[in-house]
């Protein structure tokens, strides 16, 4: 796979392969992206899917990071997108250390299981180094992030708001320093940004955004969360 990593006449960074392209999100990229968004959790976590809809608000939210929101093309089709948003380990008291999260990382369906994801997050954490921020946090899969630098958050002493309070390791909260040993000596608590949440405070929004995208079935899987 050939690599070219340069920047466009607007100063922007891309990556090109004789495979897919990634590039900065547009504009008028928006619906096709939030509609890809929704192909790619439909039925995953849920009976039907809400990331769609948090990308749409998270767009306008004062933690999102216009600067890591990409596409990845293949065929001149946008095939997948990730957006990053700010966050905070509070230290103690009101102290607190900024971060980085990530999501939703959206792959379509059929390319998935392909190495597209892996690759889009790839070139998105190299960018996310040069914020001078000093880690990412995420809630996500050990197996599939692992490859990418994450480990245990709890390994880091970082332990996620979310969680119970009895629970000193949790699977599922994962960590990757930006930096060698950028969060030696830092411990505290992960809190997920609010405008992960959108959904639960704007129900009726939400209704009224779904409609506009093509009927699909909602399914009651096994392995859902909800």
């Amino acid at each position: 796979m050939i690599k070219n990593r340069r920047q466009n006449a607007c100063g922007e960074l891309t990556m090109k392969t004789n495979d897919f392209r990634i590039r900065p999100e547009k504009k008028e990229d928006y619906f096709e992206t939030e509609n890809l968004t929704r192909e790619a959790f439909w039925n995953v976590y849920c009976p039907g899917c809400t990331e769609h809809f948090v990308l749409h608000k998270f767009r306008d939210d004062k933690d999102f990071v216009p600067e890591l929101d990409f596409v990845m093309e293949k065929d001149n089709k946008i095939i997948g997108h990730i957006m990053y948003a700010k966050a905070k380990i509070q230290t103690g008291g009101k102290s607190a250390v900024p971060v980085l999260t990530f999501g939703p990382l959206s792959i379509l369906p059929r390319f998935q299981r392909l190495g597209y994801g892996k690759a889009l997050l790839d070139f998105s954490l190299n960018e996310a180094e040069k914020t001078g921020l000093c880690a990412v946090a995420i809630t996500g899969n050990i197996n599939f992030y692992g490859k990418s630098g994450f480990v245990l958050a709890s390994s880091k002493g970082i332990r996620c708001a979310e969680a119970a309070p009895g629970d000193s390791i949790v699977p599922y909260f994962l960590i990757r320093e930006l930096k060698i040993d950028s969060l030696k000596g830092i411990t505290g608590t992960f809190k997920t940004p609010e405008g992960y949440y959108v959904c639960e405070k704007f129900p009726e929004e939400f209704q009224k955004y779904e409609a506009q995208f093509p009927n699909k079935e909602k399914l009651k899987l096994p392995g859902q969360l909800s």
